[in-house]
């Protein structure tokens, strides 16, 4: 677990502020590097599992960043079902999902393996695709996609 002093959190607070203005601008999703640094800062000091979705629209712009399941230290349950219905609240065309593993390492489970393709073929059913799966453990990043698991 990592925590941050007040100066470091205003530092992060910051960085993410400055993130989230380009991101209105959509400059943050055109390349899986700076999609890590926009993951890697928001996930920074999270003590438990967090399973997210960036939802985006036909045009890979961002529709919402939103928080999905909250867990353990060491696992989140993840419901497909309640991500489609999100998806299709949202109208959302395809998706970004992203999780942190808090003891740093970043390494794909097979957990995480077998949530990523279970998403894939459901949202399938409703076209909607799934772009990646990043797994953030502290300052490292692990795309699913570059990995050809997706």
């Amino acid at each position: 677990m990592i925590t941050f002093s007040e100066q470091e959190q205003a530092v992060l607070d910051e960085a993410l502020n400055i993130l989230r203005k380009h991101i209105n601008n959509n400059d943050v999703f055109k390349s899986p590097e700076t999609t890590k640094n926009y993951l890697c800062i928001k996930m920074a000091g999270i003590e438990r599992e967090q399973f997210n979705v960036l939802f985006l629209d036909n045009q890979n712009r961002l529709i919402d960043d939103v928080t999905m399941f909250e867990g353990t230290i060491d696992a989140c349950s993840v419901y497909p079902r309640v991500i489609v219905q999100k998806a299709l609240e949202l109208n959302a065309s395809s998706m970004i999902i992203y999780h942190q593993h808090p003891s740093g390492n970043p390494e794909p489970s097979q957990a995480d393996r077998r949530i990523t393709r279970r998403l894939s073929g459901a949202l399938n059913l409703v076209d909607i695709r799934v772009l990646d799966h990043f797994i953030v453990g502290g300052d490292s990043v692990v795309s699913v996609a570059e990995r050809g698991w997706i």
